[in-house]
């Protein structure tokens, strides 16, 4: 389906079709039932709360390499970059 732009202030929808396995099917189900809403609309919020996780991250990361940038202390410096690792990497 195609992408209709209508403008910054448009609230047009796009139709997306994704495959999702059957454990994590059940469990958007799951929730949906528990939070009387529809998958869709369940599908759609933690796909939003996600893509707000991984904003938070990316913002994190670009202040934490800024405080890296500006540190003098060797120590400071240190622990800054296990931060940055464990962003990065997960360690």
């Amino acid at each position: 389906m195609r992408d209709v732009t209508l403008g910054p202030m448009s609230s047009a929808t796009v139709r997306q079709s994704v495959t999702l396995p059957p454990t994590v099917a059940r469990r958007v189900k799951q929730l949906a039932q528990a939070g009387r809403t529809s998958a869709s609309r369940t599908l759609v919020d933690l796909i939003e709360a996600g893509l707000a996780v991984k904003e938070r991250e990316r913002t994190e990361f670009f202040a934490t390499a800024d405080q890296l940038a500006r540190a003098t202390s060797p120590r400071e410096q240190a622990r800054l970059k296990a931060i940055l690792a464990r962003l990065t990497f997960g360690v």
